[in-house]
């Protein structure tokens, strides 16, 4: 049988070896699997059109109900596992293992997602135990589909209960064709994908901020706005806060408008929303909370090409004062790598910002 081009796997552009995988599974599915890749290679939209493709009776054909269900998240039979903290409790996946001894009510699977499975084997208390043991005993008529950035030691046994689908890391190229393909001005999907880092979440969110360009310029203008004084320095961080605060606008926008989508979704079919209010809202911030980090992470690397690029214009000078601004600029950018390594520290992002912008105003 030939492939639809417009089937659910369709968008899942750079994922070739990912897909193939994917077709072949919903035909011939087995009780788990783990979806696995970098941060940002669209995890969530493979998942999405894998378990739609399970389900589907053409699996995956993107235009019957069952699809539509799927992929707007009011799927019955689909259950997204939600955690609370930083790390999975026990408590939150024996709520899975629960859900997972449910009949399905149509003629599919019930699909039991868990993302973020790495999280298991991590915090005082890990819980990978209490996924393994439902793994081990599934239902029939149940499929697990989990989800990892990295697989650090400790899902070694449950890596061994699943078949794992690699989705690989996306370059800029690929982003710009998702963007593109999604409706947005190639310029600013172009621009985009170059602030995303690979990150198609966060690229998704940059193509709709018409402020993108004007805070990649506020961070190049740094060195040159830095008048040597601690006041100055100070000054700028302000307005870099300001910046970053203006950057979650269009997140915001695009979380508000999917919690309308899923409320009118739901109201359609007459379902009550598959995820509480409460769960959705704490899934928002720590969206948010990490969107804020990338945004001040990519910030850092745009001011570091600056003093990069001044570097490279000193290489062929021979003077003193070439070399000193070469010095300078190492300097420079040592100071800017060792801020963006506090970043995984979880540190004020003023006092971080102080701290790094005074030290630049002393070169």
């Amino acid at each position: 049988m030939g492939v639809n081009v417009s089937d659910v796997f369709s968008s899942l552009i750079g994922q070739d070896q990912a897909v193939a995988a994917m077709r072949h599974h919903v035909r011939h599915p087995v009780h788990a699997y783990l979806v696995s890749g970098p941060a940002g290679a669209g995890t969530r939209d493979a998942i999405d059109a894998f378990v739609a493709g399970l389900q589907c009776p053409e699996h995956g054909c993107g235009a019957c109900d069952v699809c539509r269900r799927v992929l707007t998240g009011i799927e019955p039979d689909v259950y997204v596992a939600e955690r609370a903290g930083v790390s999975w409790r026990v408590d939150e996946l024996r709520e899975a293992e629960r859900v997972s001894r449910r009949r399905p009510l149509g003629e599919g699977y019930q699909v039991v997602i868990v993302p973020d499975v790495e999280l298991t084997v991590t915090g005082p208390s890990p819980s990978a135990g209490a996924l393994l043991k439902s793994l081990e005993e599934p239902p029939a008529r149940t499929i697990f589909v989990l989800s990892a950035e990295e697989l650090p030691a400790g899902l070694e046994t449950i890596l061994s209960r699943c078949v794992e689908v690699r989705l690989r890391g996306l370059v800029e190229s690929d982003l710009v064709d998702i963007l593109a393909r999604e409706g947005a001005p190639l310029a600013a999907a172009r621009l985009a994908a170059q602030a995303a880092g690979g990150n198609l979440q966060r690229a998704r969110v940059l193509v709709a901020d018409t402020a993108l360009a004007q805070r990649i310029e506020i961070w190049r203008s740094v060195p040159d706005r830095l008048a040597g004084t601690p006041a100055s320095a100070l000054a700028l961080v302000s307005i870099l806060s300001a910046s970053l605060d203006e950057a979650m606008a269009p997140l915001v926008a695009l979380q508000e408008a999917d919690a309308a989508r899923r409320r009118d979704d739901a109201k359609e079919v007459g379902q009550r929303t598959l995820t509480t209010r409460r769960d959705l809202e704490a899934q928002f911030k720590r969206e948010q909370r990490r969107f804020r980090l990338e945004d001040l992470r990519f910030g850092l690397s745009a001011l570091a090409r600056v003093y990069r690029d001044r570097l490279v214009e000193t290489l062929d000078d021979p003077t003193t004062r070439a070399r000193q601004r070469a010095q300078a600029s190492l300097a420079a950018i040592e100071r800017i790598t060792e801020a963006t390594r506090r970043l995984g520290r979880n540190v004020d992002e003023t006092l971080l910002l102080a701290d790094l912008l005074v030290g630049l105003a002393d070169l």
